[in-house]
């Protein structure tokens, strides 16, 4: 029987597959498409310390293998999500979750950081240092190593859960920013979000985006995902979470292979609602197919 089951920071999971932050909201709009007890975990959506009703539109673009996104971290606020979404998921979603953390300065990180580390239904933080879609704080951290360790350093100042940094693909040198975080103590590493990029409308030959360049995601980054996770994953020894273009059983062990413990699934869910419960479902006969017993032997086995 193909054991599917992976630790995570200390943690459990039935299975490695995620939802992604800011594909799933914060859970309750998909409950009416499937269990979501299913899941590994859920990655909730941004949370930043006050409400945020994101960038201008349009803030959405389809591209040939993905789509890009210029959505600028839109949720309610951490008081809202403390009060209302977390409450709510956990009456459909028995489960520890990931709470995503966005901040425009290391004291709101840190503040966030320290509300929702109390909250029982969260199982692990993951710092989210790499939003490409705000002008001020996000992606502007997770650029520079030292910027990437002072905020790291500050959320582990508040919190006892394992905290996961986000990491951009934008970086000059992802490795050192990894280094940088995991030095100042991070348990482990999420990557990767977006690549920058921009479409333009040819009839007004202005960009598509009302934010001009927005975040790729979908099929297309997936090869780049797995060059990184596998550099990363060489790089450091913390667990990583894999992300970028996942769509199928078989990426997911693709990115389990490159190094990844467990993945998240992104633009997918927002092509198909039933993309993580389909992935999940065919995991099995996937591992089969691959002579694969167990998820956790494979994990780095594409590793030098």
């Amino acid at each position: 029987m193909a054991d599917t089951r992976v630790t995570l920071a200390g943690l459990t999971l039935d299975n490695p597959v995620i939802p992604a932050s800011g594909t799933f909201g914060f859970g309750a709009e998909f409950a009416p498409w499937y269990d979501l007890d299913v899941l590994g975990s859920i990655a909730l959506k941004s949370t930043t310390l006050e409400p945020r009703a994101g960038n201008d539109l349009p803030r959405i673009a389809e591209t040939p293998a993905g789509l890009l996104n210029s959505i600028g971290l839109e949720n309610p606020g951490l008081a809202a999500v403390v009060a209302n979404e977390l409450p709510q998921l956990a009456t459909i979603y028995h489960k520890p979750v990931i709470a995503n953390i966005a901040g425009f300065s290391v004291e709101e990180y840190a503040e966030c950081a320290a509300v929702l580390d109390r909250q029982p239904q969260v199982g692990w933080l993951e710092i989210n240092i790499s939003c490409p879609n705000v002008r001020h704080g996000g992606m502007s951290f997770g650029l520079d190593p030292a910027s990437a360790a002072e905020v790291t350093a500050a959320v582990k100042a508040v919190t006892t859960k394992p905290v996961f940094v986000k990491l951009s693909p934008n970086a000059a040198d992802i490795v050192a920013i990894a280094r940088a975080c995991t030095e100042a103590g991070a348990d482990g590493l999420s990557l990767i979000n977006t690549l920058l990029g921009r479409r333009i409308d040819l009839a007004s030959r202005r960009p598509v985006l009302a934010n001009g360049d927005g975040g790729l995601s979908g099929p297309a980054i997936l090869p780049v995902a797995l060059r990184l996770v596998h550099q990363v994953a060489r790089a450091v020894d913390r667990p990583i979470i894999g992300l970028g273009g996942v769509a199928s059983a078989r990426d997911v062990i693709e990115m389990m292979l490159a190094g990844a413990t467990a993945v998240q699934v992104g633009s997918a869910n927002l092509v198909d609602p039933l993309a993580c419960q389909r992935i999940i479902a065919d995991l099995p006969r996937a591992m089969d197919e691959l002579g694969i017993t167990a998820l956790s032997d494979i994990i780095g086995a594409a590793q030098p």
